[in-house]
């Protein structure tokens, strides 16, 4: 049995999985290993398994073995292995040190680095990993490395032609499940002359 995967979050005396033994007399259902924690209880006459505790992320997969038993004759069983595992929820949000930087860009600079942004996510695994865009790119003047959060200039700027300033804002987003979230940093750009 592999039933599905459970949420971190799923509260005690949850439905995981129902064990069903074919035999022609009644049988009593039991865990008898793998399950040291205690994590679940099986119904002993309907075989249906629930959570007895809150899921601790770390402790998982659990393999434990589930044993039907002749009601009337304890030396006839069979046993069924069951695999339960866990999702890390996606608990946190991308965080910026600080949501407003202050770059200065001189003009007529060719495209060039701006800046780093780093996010940091308390999320493991793939509930962790970021990805960086620009909600407004002020067109196109403005590019970010998705993997390293570099912030680059795409051309040279003009100061007495264009804005002498940018607001572009930067987000990370994670590869959450079940949603992905995000973080906002506004970069002010300022051109000089």
């Amino acid at each position: 049995y592999h039933p599905a995967p459970l949420s971190e979050k799923t509260p005690a005396d949850t439905i995981v999985v129902e064990i069903s033994a074919l035999y022609r007399l009644p049988v009593n259902y039991s865990i008898t290993s793998g399950d040291e924690k205690g994590y679940f209880i099986i119904h002993s006459s309907n075989g249906i398994v629930r959570t007895s505790k809150n899921l601790e992320l770390e402790d998982f997969p659990v393999n434990f073995k589930v044993r039907a038993t002749d009601s009337s004759n304890a030396t006839i069983f069979s046993e069924a292995a069951v695999k339960v595992e866990v999702i890390d929820e996606n608990d946190f949000p991308p965080v910026f040190p600080s949501s407003l930087l202050g770059e200065r860009l001189p003009e007529n600079a060719p495209a060039a680095e701006i800046v780093q942004l780093k996010a940091q996510d308390n999320d493991t695994g793939r509930n962790g990993l970021l990805t960086y865009g620009i909600l407004n790119g002020h067109g196109l003047k403005f590019r970010i490395n998705a993997t390293t959060g570099i912030l680059y200039s795409t051309a040279p700027f003009d100061y007495e032609e264009e804005p002498t300033e940018y607001q572009v804002v930067v987000y990370a987003e994670d590869d959450g499940i079940p949603e992905k979230k995000r973080g906002y940093c506004t970069v002010v750009i300022k051109i000089t002359d």
